[in-house]
């Protein structure tokens, strides 16, 4: 457990009720975490540094759930690219899929272990409907959560974004998503009053043509924003 302050109220692990836990290594910084709770089964995969990391990415899937992310397996490509740089990763995979109370729940029970382990600064990041978990987890961690990135988000579920304050906000979305119009993230940009849009042209919900822009644009991004030199 680190110093760092957490936000007010309940520990978002303490009220999960577990009743059994199990982790394997499943390969060198890599590690697989079950959590056993009434409310199903919590999920997180996990890409650590050789070294405690001091800074994190937490990441979540849509309303199908999954842990892969966007495009070819983003997050675990973003996994392992940040390990290298010190940045640990967390993938949720929901008890819940598609219940935006319990998958803010778990996601910042993910939250927690990044800070647990030693993470100063966290960074959420949330495709499609979990682009309104990531927020929804920044607006009641805001002394945990440090920036959001969104991938195709959804707006509902977005209302109170204005309360982000200024936390720095990335959204990707592609103009031709079959899904969810560029407008969801334009609205979304809209209700938190800032945000930088990265609009993908040619792309569909799943972003399948943008892996690399968006890692490019990562690149130049999460450094500031996870106080890396």
């Amino acid at each position: 457990m680190t110093d760092r302050a957490r936000s007010a109220g309940p520990s978002a692990l303490g009220s999960l009720q577990v009743f059994a836990r199990s982790s394997v290594e499943l390969a060198p910084g890599q590690e697989h975490t079950e959590i056993y709770t009434p409310q199903g089964l919590l999920s997180v995969f996990t890409t650590r540094p050789t070294e405690t990391a001091s800074a994190a990415i937490v990441a979540c899937g849509g309303a199908m759930g999954g842990v892969l992310g966007p495009g070819h397996a983003l997050f675990h490509r973003l996994g392992r690219q940040w390990a290298a740089r010190g940045v640990a990763t967390y993938r949720v995979g929901y008890r819940v899929p598609n219940d935006l109370d319990r998958c803010a729940h778990d996601l910042a029970c993910a939250v927690e272990m990044a800070v647990d382990e030693g993470a100063e600064r966290v960074v959420v990041m949330g495709h499609s409907f979990g682009g309104a978990v990531a927020i929804r987890v920044a607006l009641v961690m805001p002394e945990e959560v440090s920036g959001v990135v969104t991938f195709a988000t959804q707006s509902a579920g977005c209302e109170m974004a204005g309360a982000l304050a200024g936390r720095p906000l990335l959204l990707f979305h592609g103009d031709r998503d079959e899904l969810l119009p560029m407008q969801s993230s334009e609205i979304v940009r809209m209700m938190a009053g800032y945000g930088d849009l990265v609009v993908l042209p040619g792309d569909g919900h799943l972003l399948g043509r943008s892996d690399d822009i968006i890692v490019e644009r990562l690149e130049e991004w999460l450094p500031a924003v996870l106080g890396l030199a």
